[in-house]
């Protein structure tokens, strides 16, 4: 297998998250996008001991001004020729209004410039029916997504964000027609949809036409009886690696390069299934799936064998048991630097059916 990087130099801004211990938020995407080659510069807008998934923590978060500060630290210096811009968790509507005037300062820096400027944004607000994030925080996201290149929803947020109740398939394909309609979002991915007893995770894409209209897709890949933090993250940084990696090996009409087009749009007459978006998203849950596996796998085992706690935290109480579990479900990256460099493709892009079956809602 080759050693080269999948993708051409790239140099990534990626503002979201940081966790001192374990992957999610910063800590998880940085690491994915330079392992697989990118060059990235972190801009941290929380930093925090662990994942709130533990249910304690301590840290502090970046308020809008340190967030422009930080970055106007790098203007002043000329150290803003980014590629592209990862966003992801902010503390508040101000950081979200902050890191949307980044977006702009660099998309006006590469008007000049078709397609050498993307921005990646995933608008972390709540899941499962339930915002984490104060309510002021959603009308500032949807100001920003007609700005966006990419957006990474999950069920609950494309919901927000559209105001269509996703409960089947139609809907769901109705909250992505909105969206690129009313926002001229260019692509967009819906992270994680559920089916009620379903034991597969589906995840929906589109790429939309010139008209507006949408190019479905999904993959579906087997659910795994676990809870992970920084599945998102991680989702969002494969995906700017590998969407930039199909991109840059794709021509048109076999002369302009992909990556020198708007956005990266690919001509009307491409189908669905063709896109490098469906592509990418092939690659990303490959990678994803076998390392969640082997966590899985790994964690069990931890848990099955910690008599006299083996992972370090002792204790018989609901607390304990929490915090053991949650720490074997930590995802095991560094072990598993083979799975995210060379993922085997086993569920490939499907064209979107309709089923009868809604949506489980309620997981």
């Amino acid at each position: 297998m080759s050693s080269d990087p999948p993708v051409p130099e790239t140099l990534v801004l990626a503002i979201a998250s940081h966790v001192v211990y374990g992957y999610v938020g910063n800590t998880m995407a940085a690491f994915v996008m330079q392992v697989l080659g990118c060059e990235v510069a972190a801009l941290n807008t929380v930093q925090f001991s662990n994942h709130t998934g533990y249910g304690q923590f301590k840290g502090t978060r970046a308020s809008a001004d340190e967030i422009r500060d930080i970055y106007g630290g790098l203007k002043q210096s000329n150290l803003t020729d980014f590629d592209v811009m990862l966003s992801g968790y902010a503390p508040s509507a101000e950081a979200v209004e902050a890191i949307g005037s980044i977006a702009r300062d660099l998309r006006f820096k590469s008007s000049m410039k078709p397609g050498s400027f993307f921005w990646v944004l995933d608008p972390v607000m709540g899941d499962q029916g339930n915002l984490y994030v104060n309510e002021n925080v959603v009308p500032v996201y949807k100001k920003l997504l007609r700005e966006a290149d990419l957006i990474l929803p999950n069920q609950f947020e494309v919901e927000v964000l559209s105001g269509v109740k996703v409960t089947s398939l139609s809907t769901l394909k109705e909250a992505i027609t909105k969206l690129h309609q009313q926002h001229r979002i260019p692509h967009i991915i819906v992270t994680s949809v559920f089916f009620r007893e379903s034991k597969e995770l589906c995840v929906v894409g589109s790429t939309r036409r010139t008209d507006g209209t949408p190019r479905f897709f999904c993959v579906n890949v087997p659910r795994i009886d676990c809870f992970f933090s920084g599945t998102g993250d991680m989702f969002a940084a494969l995906i700017v690696v590998r969407l930039r990696e199909a991109v840059s090996s794709t021509k048109i009409a076999g002369k302009q390069e992909l990556s020198s087009v708007s956005s990266w749009i690919s001509p009307d007459d491409v189908d669905s299934l063709d896109l490098p978006l469906a592509k990418a998203a092939e690659k990303v849950l490959a990678s994803m799936h076998t390392i969640l596996e082997k966590t899985k796998k790994a964690g069990d085992e931890a848990l099955a064998s910690q008599e006299g706690g083996v992972l370090g935290i002792e204790g018989t109480s609901e607390k304990s048991m929490h915090l053991r579990q949650t720490k074997a479900a930590e995802v095991r990256l560094v072990r598993n630097l083979g799975d995210l460099r060379h993922p085997v493709v086993q569920y490939k892009a499907e064209a979107l059916w309709d089923p009868t079956e809604p949506f489980n809602t309620d997981s």
